[in-house]
């Protein structure tokens, strides 16, 4: 089985095309199930954020798989497959494991080493699990990628060095690289209240807002998080009143449907000047509300270039060096313990060969006393032993170079072991 991955993402989609590709918490499941359906899959999972959707799967053919996988994003983008092929990319087996390492230390990010998508990285694992789509081969996948995330961050500061989505959006607002600047003394207001909500009231709370306000459809969580930084809730019908008040505004919810119009902001008793910045998608903020006097947009199409031109330099470089190491590290072990299977029904063989000649010898020599018949057997067991060393060390050794896979099927072919015998070693309890 090898892994394989479908994708797409801001690194190869315009913002339009993600927004139609967004899905909800509860849209998941499904798509998870629809790609564990397919013929040539027999694990998967979906890594899902505001710019980016993959599909990650242990696969038993790489052309069939590609095929399947591709169609449910063709499908669920609404687009002919001529039209997505070029939005969408491919990684398989070692390439895959590169890139899920990569995109939890954050170097896949828009904003390059923010945080959030460990976590979203981990709710792909849960999510697999809770479904029942995530078997070993993913589970040993996705949990190495979270101790490379951690590693990552834990050895350089590449956390502190990139900023957030919600820092370099209000950097970009001020107009001086300041969060502080476009903050301080404002009467802002948070739209959602889910992780990006919380980040950016956190961000907005320690930079000296004036009050803020936290409206979202669901009441009781846009209170939950207000009472937390000491802010206000509110529903999104208020929504109009808030905006009327406000100088900054920062939406994350991702609803169907636009929150923020053209027509609440043109509506404002005071047209004094007002900063709106959308992290959602598909986007909260009608882009006609850049056309109005007074007004700053900042979205995630405007951030992508500011942020890809901003990566931290030296903590980059030192976390794609850990990305480096941990991949080999974890493909050398995954190809030596894809050969184990062949090693241990190699000695499986051996010691039948050797019960076999020892019941025969039983047969032959039906007096033998015990001390002489455990002296034989020993040296028997030896004999076997040391013709078996070298061959089971050297494709262990050669598992790590090209060809590691045709080296076991070799060993195999060499000995006559039963293909049944080799697939038995790892087989799962109770699966025929």
């Amino acid at each position: 089985m090898s892994v394989l991955v479908v994708g797409i993402s801001h690194n190869t989609a315009p913002v339009a095309l993600l927004e139609r590709l967004a899905m909800s918490r509860e849209e998941l499941p499904k798509l998870v199930h629809d790609a564990a359906s397919c013929e040539h899959v027999t694990e998967a999972t979906v890594i899902a954020t505001c710019n980016r959707l993959e599909l990650y799967a242990d696969v038993d053919r790489f052309h069939g798989s590609v095929e399947e996988l591709s169609s449910l994003l063709v499908d669920r983008a609404g687009e002919t497959t001529g039209a997505m092929l070029p939005h969408l990319y491919v990684h398989y087996d070692d390439g895959a494991v590169s890139h899920l390492f990569q995109v939890a230390a954050g170097l896949d990010s828009m904003a390059v080493g923010e945080g959030q998508i460990l976590g979203q990285t981990r709710e792909a694992l849960r999510l697999g699990q809770e479904v029942g789509t995530v078997g070993p081969a993913l589970n040993v996948l996705f949990q190495q990628a979270l101790r490379v995330g951690k590693r990552s961050r834990a050895e350089t500061d590449i956390d502190r060095a990139a900023p957030s989505l919600v820092s370099a959006a209000l950097e970009r607002v001020s107009g001086t690289g300041d969060v502080r600047a476009a903050v301080a003394g404002k009467r802002v207001v948070v739209v959602g209240a889910g992780a990006m909500a919380g980040l950016a009231t956190a961000t907005v709370a320690r930079s000296g807002a004036e009050s803020i306000v936290v409206a979202n459809r669901s009441a009781e969580r846009a209170a939950r998080l207000a009472e937390e930084y000491g802010a206000r809730s509110a529903v999104l019908a208020d929504l109009p009143d808030e905006l009327a008040e406000a100088d900054l505004v920062v939406t994350c919810a991702g609803a169907t449907g636009v929150l923020v119009t053209a027509d609440m902001i043109a509506s404002r008793p005071e047209q004094r000047p007002i900063a709106l910045v959308d992290l959602a998608l598909p986007h909260d903020i009608d882009p006609a509300a850049a056309d109005l006097p007074g007004v700053t947009l900042v979205d995630l199409s405007s951030l992508a270039e500011a942020l890809h031109a901003s990566e931290a330099g030296r903590e980059v470089e030192e976390v794609r060096r850990i990305v480096t190491q941990e991949v080999n590290a974890f493909v050398a072990a995954r190809r030596s313990a894809s050969v184990t299977p062949t090693v241990v029904a190699l000695r499986t063989m051996a010691t039948s060969v050797v019960d076999a000649e020892m019941t025969r010898l039983d047969q032959r020599l039906p007096d033998l006393d015990a001390a002489t018949r455990a002296e034989v057997l020993h040296a028997v067991r030896r004999v076997a032993d040391k013709l078996l060393h070298e061959p089971t060390v050297r494709v262990k050794e050669l598992a790590n170079e090209t060809g590691a896979v045709s080296y076991a099927a070799a060993l195999a072919e060499l000995f006559a072991l039963d293909p049944e015998a080799v697939t038995a070693v790892t087989r799962p309890e109770g699966l025929t």
